[in-house]
């Protein structure tokens, strides 16, 4: 894919913009659950949270992280020897970890939908600071390199 490396940079500031994205709707989403569960079923606050959750998901989360996975793999394609730095299998498999955090989102999403309140206001605090420290570690790998 030699005649892709000019583009190496572009497709690498467009990952970038993704990341930012999904990262604020993974951060934003289970803060919104937190406050769903505070929310008096059939309410008029539990009507707008699920307009938001189902918005910031649908819209916003989703799409970004299929940017995200575009990107990153245009930017292997003109850049295999990313494949072979040990840095980028730690960020590979916790970008994993967090697209499964990221389904396990949405499909919260729909539980909340169907007015079930599937786990606790706690959990939902501890899951709002599990993208966050995903996010550091994945910054780490990819700047400082360590494994390289």
């Amino acid at each position: 894919m030699d005649a892709l490396q000019p583009a190496y940079e572009v497709f690498k500031a467009l990952h970038i913009v993704a990341v930012i994205f999904w990262m604020a709707g993974m951060l934003y989403l289970p803060r919104l659950f937190v406050y769903h569960h505070g929310a008096v079923a059939g309410g008029e606050l539990e009507t707008a949270l699920l307009k938001q959750e189902k918005n910031l998901n649908r819209i916003i989360m989703g799409p970004a992280l299929i940017a995200v996975w575009l990107f990153a793999g245009l930017m292997i394609a003109t850049n295999p020897a990313l494949l072979s730095q040990g840095w980028f299998h730690g960020k590979l498999v916790l970008v994993i970890a967090l697209s499964g955090v990221h389904g396990f989102y949405a499909a919260s999403v729909k539980r909340f939908a169907r007015g079930e309140r599937p786990r606790t206001e706690r959990f939902w605090r501890i899951m709002n600071e599990v993208p966050a420290i995903a996010a550091i570690l994945i910054v780490i790998l990819a700047v400082v390199k360590p494994f390289a």
